[in-house]
């Protein structure tokens, strides 16, 4: 008889995994337009966290049986102590219904809340997104396998042959076996050579040291100088690598035009950039730049919390950024894209600078680049960037001025390809 074990550990107490799971995949549409809405009430900071969606009523109707029109029925409930058969009942005044479905007539219908996991909250916010022409299968999930030097083996083809190694161990073969016998001859060698020294050499005694010591020495002939034992071959092992690489630049503008307000907006942008980043990518890393009049590589606790004050050159940070590529991030090895923030304010004569540089040395090594203005006023930066959409299929540019616009406005930047937002 076979014996089938079924965990149920993670389904928790009263839970049913299978129910829940047919429930999110049948009204998947719904649930993940709820958690649309839900994004807009919530911070941004806390999005990650577990919480509860309310669906319409109408929008998870099932078909039941009932009775038709028609027919005689007469029905008196149990625990009934008010009316009797025959007794007709007046229908209520009022309803009491919470939901959204009002009603002249007294009835309501309440709206079904759900309550998501963390896990289920974070695949529906993020399932159709995706970085621009970065597919899934380059980024790890599915590995290629790369052979690398995993020491030696005694089996092998030719080519592999580690003549060093094996010469070596024939070498310690050869001591370890021809030792003993070695040692053995010497000693009879002396002693014979004292015998040989005191007659004339045709005793007994000499006849059999001397036999003795031509046994010894056909033993230790017998030893090969290469036996297969000793071959030793360099052995390979497979192992997984990823099959490119991805990094993603943040830039963000701590002037003193950046007030309060348009940081806020602008950190909001990194948090969920960096939240998507953390859950569809794992082999990726995250590089902070903060500018003013100059650009500094800063942690991810210093570019959301430090404070900064002065004037705005932003090719400050696209020098930095073309500095930090060249050194760490070769394009040949690396998937490169950029996410900038800015209130479009920056030195009347550097905007032309931020342009050049984005043609002649950013743009040719990224993959995309995602300039994101948190301010509606169109200034100097804004005009030099927008000739740049034009030459650039992979640059995109945005305004964000309300928090509620930062979601729509990233779906639309890091939309999958061929999806609608």
């Amino acid at each position: 008889m076979a014996l089938q074990i079924i965990d149920r550990r993670l389904a928790g107490k009263n839970k049913s995994v299978g129910n829940r799971e047919r429930f999110l995949r049948r009204f998947k549409e719904q649930i993940a337009d709820s958690v649309r809405r839900a994004v807009s009430q919530r911070d941004i900071r806390d999005i990650e966290q577990a919480g509860s969606v309310t669906i319409p009523r109408k929008d998870i109707g099932e078909p039941v049986f009932h009775h038709g029109q028609g027919g005689i029925r007469d029905v008196v409930h149990p625990g009934n102590a008010e009316h009797v058969r025959g007794d007709r009942i007046q229908r209520p005044k009022g309803g009491s219904g919470s939901g959204s479905q009002a009603s002249d007539s007294g009835e309501g219908e309440d709206d079904f809340t759900f309550t998501l996991t963390k896990e289920e909250f974070m695949q529906l916010f993020f399932e159709d997104l995706a970085l621009p022409h970065l597919l899934r299968t380059h980024i790890g999930e599915n590995p290629q396998w790369k052979s690398r030097r995993a020491g030696y083996s005694q089996y092998g083809i030719p080519n592999n042959l580690a003549v060093l190694r094996t010469m070596r161990g024939a070498l310690g073969r050869r001591i370890a076996l021809g030792k003993a016998p070695h040692r053995e001859q010497l000693l009879l060698q002396q002693e014979l050579d004292a015998l040989l020294a005191e007659d004339d050499g045709t005793s007994e005694v000499v006849a059999e040291l001397q036999r003795r010591i031509d046994v010894l020495k056909e033993r230790i002939g017998r030893v090969p100088y290469l036996d297969p034992i000793d071959l030793r071959f360099r052995a390979r092992t497979p192992v997984p690598v990823p099959n490119s690489q991805a990094v993603m630049f943040c830039l963000m503008d701590v002037s003193g035009s950046m007030d309060e307000g348009r940081k806020d907006l602008a950190k909001r942008f990194f948090i969920l950039l960096y939240l998507f980043l953390t859950r569809h990518y794992e082999k990726i890393d995250i590089v902070f730049i903060r500018h003013h009049t100059q650009a500094a590589e800063v942690s991810e606790e210093q570019f959301f919390h430090s404070t900064e004050s002065g004037g705005t050159v932003v090719s400050s940070a696209l020098v930095l950024l073309d500095q930090i590529v060249r050194a760490r991030y070769p394009s040949g090895d690396w998937n490169i894209y950029v996410a900038q923030a800015s209130d479009g304010d920056n030195f009347s004569n550097d905007s032309a600078n931020c342009r050049s540089l984005m043609v002649d040395k950013i743009l040719p090594l990224v993959r995309y680049f995602a300039y994101v203005q948190v301010a509606e006023e169109e200034q100097n930066l804004w005009e030099e960037y927008s000739q740049l959409q034009s030459q650039f299929g992979h640059f995109a540019m945005r305004k964000v001025s309300q928090a509620s616009d930062i979601y729509p406005v990233f779906r639309d930047l890091f939309k999958k390809e061929g999806v609608q937002a």
